[in-house]
């Protein structure tokens, strides 16, 4: 179970070995919640909270994870303990495939499962909305060519097709958005993606969702052995977490179906996002919808995956040390990857 901490004040300790959490409610009385440490996976805190130095040796001695986070999701930082909890070999491994063709097979495996989940997702949609059934099909037309396209790419290196394929996942993107869009009630539609700031509440809710899939990747990464800043495709900037980037791709589908669910279901409204400058951010009516639903969908939703049925956040642990043991020669090849199917 993953705690998000949102509340401006809020305060995390021990008491009796046990994690409390201390906030003030809306008539100003102190409310605590006490949890135990081998029942958590993860503290999230957003900026405005505190935690003393007795929470953070909890948490290391339970493997929780500490992630502070902006207003808009994004990770800032986490606490981890300091073992590695993996062998050097798998990063030497990484290395050498980030500079040869195992490294362009797992990119284009990464990103066909995205396209394919993306098409998933507007096929289960003409199944319902049959009166779009023209808009729809030219979609999933133009994916299916993009998703080949894909496929047939070869090259001894990613560095010598990364902004083609950069090109067509953005592509793929836009016409995947356009009919999210499109198909949603017409106080909901919002016109293409948009990041910091979010232009619309759709992005907004999107924003953070993908905020919290960003530091569930990196930590399953860590876990694994696998060093989250060395990627394939995506450049190695400074600081820059190319490998998340990289890996996150197969599973960015879980939070636009999220989004997308309460959104068509109208359980979003305009009390749920706040507007600032140039656009609107999540307020903590809307974070508490979003971090209960995801949550939810993550933790709390079984999927047949690879043979198992397995909730999805346990799934994508999986998925890591699978990666790490394939790049160490133990498991198969990344051509034969299972998509991850949405359900």
């Amino acid at each position: 179970m993953h705690l998000h901490i949102n509340t401006y004040g809020t305060y995390v300790h021990v008491k009796d070995e046990l994690f409390e959490i201390r906030k003030k409610n809306e008539q100003g009385e102190v409310e605590r919640h006490h949890y135990a440490a081998h029942k958590l996976t993860g503290i999230v805190l957003a900026t405005g909270s505190a935690l003393s130095t007795d929470a953070i040796r909890l948490a290391m001695m339970h493997s929780v994870d500490l992630l502070f986070v902006e207003h808009d999701g994004s990770p800032i930082g986490r606490v981890w303990h300091s073992k590695l909890g993996s062998t050097t070999k798998i990063r030497k491994a990484q290395l050498t495939a980030s500079m040869g063709a195992e490294g362009l097979r797992w990119v284009k495996a990464w990103l066909l499962t995205k396209l394919g989940n993306q098409l998933a997702l507007v096929k289960d949609l003409k199944k319902h909305r049959t009166q779009h059934a023209d808009f729809l099909n030219d979609k999933i037309t133009r994916l299916e060519a993009l998703s080949l396209t894909v496929q047939t790419l070869e090259a001894p290196t990613v560095a010598e097709v990364a902004d083609t394929l950069r090109g067509l996942e953005g592509t793929a993107g836009r016409l995947y958005f356009e009919t999210l869009s499109y198909v949603l009630p017409r106080d909901y539609q919002f016109s293409g993606r948009s990041r910091r700031p979010a232009a619309d509440a759709f992005n907004a809710f999107l924003n953070y969702a993908y905020g919290i899939l960003y530091s569930r990747v990196e930590k399953a990464l860590i876990v694994a052995g696998v060093d989250p800043y060395l990627g394939f495709m995506h450049r190695d900037d400074y600081n820059q977490l190319s490998m998340v980037f990289d890996f996150i791709e197969p599973y960015r589908a879980w939070a636009d179906e999220t989004v997308f669910r309460l959104f068509s279901a109208k359980k979003v409204n305009k009390a749920h996002a706040d507007p600032l400058t140039g656009g609107v951010t999540l307020n903590a009516e809307g974070k508490a919808l979003l971090i209960e639903a995801f949550g939810r969908f993550l933790d709390g939703e079984s999927v047949r995956h690879r043979g198992r049925n397995l909730l999805r956040g346990v799934a994508l642990q999986y998925d890591a040390h699978h990666f790490a043991n394939a790049l160490l020669g133990r498991t198969i090849a990344p051509t034969d990857i299972l998509s991850v199917d949405l359900p």
